[in-house]
């Protein structure tokens, strides 16, 4: 997958996402997915080439990383924390979609019970394609 089909999937699932807005707090250049003003999602370019930077739990972060040659470390962002997707050829849609979803729970995990738009727990299994 190139780096425009790798964001165009990874902004297509995080407009998706219950209370999920893109936004353009560090300049237009940068394209932020935030839910309830925390961000989950960053779409870039580094070097010319565009980009996906998403959350990950830091177990995951490494693991993934060490996984597959197309995840790097989060670009201007905490490495244990944060990773970097590149275009490439190992990764698919569909794990693009996951990483995207799995970065927004995280994010909402960490939001006080009251503002969380969706309960992480439960939200996989209430989704359409999972149901």
């Amino acid at each position: 997958m190139d780096g425009i089909a790798l964001q165009e999937v990874a902004r297509a699932r995080a407009e998706e996402l219950p209370a999920a807005a893109m936004t353009h707090p560090f300049g237009s250049e940068y394209d932020v997915a935030k839910v309830v003003g925390r961000m989950f999602l960053l779409l870039t370019e580094v070097r010319g080439v565009p980009v996906v930077v998403v959350k990950a739990e830091p177990r995951d972060s490494e693991a993934l990383r060490q996984a597959h040659l197309d995840i790097t470390p989060g670009y201007h962002m905490n490495k244990r924390h944060w990773i970097t997707l590149e275009p490439g050829g190992g990764l698919d849609a569909e794990f693009v979609r996951e990483l995207v979803t799995d970065s927004y729970l995280l994010v909402v995990d960490g939001l006080p019970r009251a503002k969380r738009p969706v309960d992480p727990e439960s939200f996989l299994s209430s989704e359409p394609d999972h149901a």
